[in-house]
């Protein structure tokens, strides 16, 4: 076993309908990877036949070394899941909906009430009751109290509240520590760029990228504000690297991509008075990959 999660040309089609096509990617022991792509860009379905919650058209997956397809139960085993919208019986428990789930698991529920405590649940009120944030962290006790080898998240905070989202955060890091290996699909960068050690983009069912955060860091894309000491105007930013966002008055919104010091030479022969550098977000490198019509991540 080479890989905590391996795909060969996954493909799957609904009828004619595209779902994904060819879809290859490993993610290795220990290891967090992100899979990002606009809505309907296959990213649910590679999920769900990652858990052979569907089975695919033609390619393969396997979990921890074992077909996903034909070892469905034993590479189960190996799995925990959060989904964005969770369902529980809402009658039962949050204890009797974790002593129901979590009996298909040997570790069963080993580390529920250490998990519930950490992330402030009542499991002792039925779920009927909860929140739309308590249900999503009745789901990450349930995805993680067995000890699972993979773990497979789709949008998880989805709910949570700041607080909750840095504690999840910091029992992610610890189970990667551990040698988890944690596939995770969300549209917040920020949790990207935080989490993932690298990232496959997906666009219209195809794999378009395989990139290391730390190479995505390095080519980022990042937006300046330039204040000028008179009106600016288009021609004064008309240089490779630059890309006018918006332009008011004095002041100038652009993006800035390429070789830095080409960039500094250019902008020293503006009369500026002012340069404004907004936080570094992964944002604009991610939405480079796609068409202008494909916005959300």
């Amino acid at each position: 076993m080479n890989y905590a999660i391996e795909t060969t040309n996954l493909t799957k089609f609904y009828g004619k309908a595209r779902g994904i096509t060819n879809v290859t990617f490993q993610v290795q022991v220990g290891e967090v990877f992100g899979f990002l792509g606009p809505n309907g860009a296959g990213k649910t379905t590679t999920i769900r036949l990652l858990l052979n919650l569907l089975k695919p058209t033609s390619g393969q997956v396997s979990i921890m070394g074992l077909d996903a397809n034909s070892d469905s139960f034993q590479s189960k085993q190996f799995c925990g899941a959060v989904f964005s919208e969770p369902s529980f019986y809402g009658k039962l428990t949050g204890r009797a909906n974790l002593n129901l789930l979590q009996s298909y698991h040997a570790q069963g529920n080993k580390y529920s009430q250490s998990l519930a405590d950490r992330l402030a649940i009542d499991l002792d009120r039925p779920v009927h009751s909860y929140s739309r944030g308590t249900r999503q962290k009745l789901a990450i006790v349930q995805a993680v109290s067995h000890d699972p080898k993979v773990l497979i998240l789709d949008e998880p905070t989805s709910g949570l509240d700041p607080l909750i989202q840095q504690e999840f955060y910091k029992l992610l890091s610890e189970l990667r520590d551990a040698g988890t290996s944690i596939f995770l699909s969300s549209h917040i960068l920020s949790e990207v760029d935080r989490l993932c050690d690298r990232v496959g983009i997906i666009k219209e069912g195809s794999l378009i990228e395989l990139k290391d955060i730390a190479d995505l860091r390095r080519q980022q894309i990042r937006r300046i504000q330039v204040v000028l000491d008179r009106e600016a105007n288009t021609n004064d930013f008309q240089t490779e690297g630059l890309e006018i966002l918006n332009l008011s008055g004095r002041s100038a919104e652009l993006l800035v991509s390429g070789e830095i010091k080409s960039l500094i030479n250019h902008l020293n022969t503006l009369p500026i008075e002012n340069i404004i550098f907004p936080e570094a977000s992964l944002e604009d490198t991610f939405n480079k990959f796609y068409q202008p019509s494909d916005v959300e991540v």
